[in-house]
């Protein structure tokens, strides 16, 4: 966790600005993370800094599409919001500081992402958070 903690204090500090607009702190032990729920900007959804997530709703144990779905890349049966977000706090916590450039340099946020992709994985299946060696691309 302490190689992760720039991260997560940048997360923590993204977290109190938004409890000014109505954000709400939860410690998730079981996700290793800070979530802070009702955080007010962005599209929906969570984002996961260090160990900390912004969640834009008010329970992340909900299902969601995957990225691959949601990009038509076939059809895939929704999984795990709060499971999704976990793999993304285990890859912080592997790559701490280096989570941010290496994952921008894998496409960003999108289904090409193969820590998205692992993330989803892990959602699915409760295995393969880590992205190496790229998870299989859904079939069109």
């Amino acid at each position: 966790m302490l190689w992760a903690l720039p991260n997560t204090l940048v997360g923590l500090l993204l977290g109190a600005i938004g409890m000014a607009f109505g954000a709400r702190p939860r410690v998730r032990p079981g996700d290793l993370a800070c979530v802070f729920h009702h955080w007010p900007w962005g599209p929906g959804g969570a984002i996961t800094i260090g160990n900390v997530i912004l969640h834009t709703g008010d329970d992340l144990d909900v299902a969601c599409a995957t990225y691959a779905h949601a990009a038509g890349w076939g059809a895939e049966p929704a999984v795990s919001l709060a499971l999704h977000e976990r793999a993304h706090v285990y890859q912080y916590l592997v790559l701490g500081p280096l989570f941010l450039p290496v994952y921008l340099a894998c496409g960003g946020i999108g289904a090409r992402n193969r820590f998205e992709r692992a993330a989803d994985r892990f959602a699915a299946t409760g295995r393969g958070w880590w992205p190496w060696p790229a998870p299989p691309r859904a079939k069109r």
